[in-house]
């Protein structure tokens, strides 16, 4: 009988030990701040709406970086006076210069 009770108590430990492992485990991954936070809907919204004007002000200023590096790039190329290259990006200003004018407000 005093085999069991040992094999009860060593199971029990066991036991204690996955349950004390799990509890840092779901307390590392923060479940109980998402939860808080899926409790509070308003500053759920709030925080999604800030989060996305970040995240577009981020895309719209990258994307401006990006494309006046590419602006300058082509300017630089077609001040070089290429033959093949200078031909394209004259032909591509001259589509772009086109669509300014198709598209020019009238008042």
């Amino acid at each position: 009988m005093g085999e069991g009770v040992q094999g009860n108590r060593r199971w029990f430990e066991r036991i204690d030990k996955q349950l004390k492992n799990l509890s840092r485990r779901l307390e590392a991954s923060e479940i109980a701040e998402y939860v808080q936070l899926l409790n509070h809907p308003f500053r759920l919204i709030v925080i999604n709406i800030v989060t996305g004007i970040a995240r577009g002000i981020g895309i719209a200023i990258g994307f401006t970086l990006f494309a006046s590096f590419i602006v300058y790039a082509l300017q630089r190329i077609g001040a070089l006076n290429l033959p093949v290259i200078g031909n394209f990006v004259a032909e591509i200003a001259k589509i772009v210069q086109a669509e300014l004018d198709l598209n020019r407000p009238t008042y």
